[in-house]
């Protein structure tokens, strides 16, 4: 009997889609093989990268020094600069010139007290007197009259009129000559009045007062 083919039953027209089939399932597992290997080995690589950052970070932490502290540095301070002091002996020095200063201001001298006069009484109610009388000076002024010398030789003589004022206290000031002969007997003149001693003051409603005297006296010779 003879074998016939039929069209239904012709494996050649599956052959085909069934190769293409094959090769595209195992394409398909290749593929995923591939897929699973690449996502294990990003899995291994973060997890290295996470040892390895942990590693660091340890070693970071243990070579991290402590914090010592460091004492304040020592400044040397220099000593104090000395200066040294030469004396000199037997040294001698050149001699100043003279500088011409004004002299000090004079000290103030004791203050000078004006002394205002009281009236002078020519007139008064009490004459002054000479103590003991008109003759007890009359006797007095010939003891004690020196003739000068050289009025003596020149033959010089007369009458030399003398005013001056009794005081208070019957003392002898301003003694004047009113008219007189030679400067000799002038002077001589003055003297003997200066010396007197004190009169008795004159008197002006029951008060010493200051008098006015005048008084002649005579030279002569012989």
């Amino acid at each position: 009997m003879e074998l016939k083919k039929s069209n239904e039953a012709n494996i050649e027209r599956v052959r085909m889609p069934i190769i293409m089939l094959g090769l595209l399932f195992s394409g398909s597992l290749v593929l995923a093989g591939f897929t699973f290997t690449s996502v294990a080995d990003v899995q291994d690589n973060k997890d290295n990268d996470n040892n390895v950052a942990q590693i660091n970070y340890q070693q970071e932490e243990q070579e991290t020094p402590e914090e010592v502290e460091t004492p304040p540095e020592q400044v040397d301070v220099p000593p104090p600069v000395q200066e040294e002091v030469i004396v000199e002996e037997n040294k001698v020095e050149p001699p100043k010139p003279d500088v011409k200063r004004d002299p000090p201001p004079k000290p103030p001298g004791p203050k000078t007290v004006v002394k205002v006069d009281k009236e002078i009484i020519d007139f008064p109610d009490v004459e002054a007197t000479f103590p003991g009388g008109a003759a007890a000076m009359k006797k007095w002024i010939q003891e004690n009259v020196q003739y000068p010398d050289m009025a003596m030789q020149m033959g010089d003589q007369g009458k030399v009129y003398l005013s001056f004022v009794i005081e208070p206290d019957g003392s002898i000031t301003g003694v004047k000559i009113q008219r007189g002969v030679t400067d000799e007997l002038d002077r001589e003149a003055k003297r003997v009045v200066r010396k007197m001693p004190k009169w008795k003051p004159g008197e002006a409603k029951g008060k010493a007062v200051r008098t006015r005297c005048r008084l002649p006296i005579t030279f002569t010779i012989g």
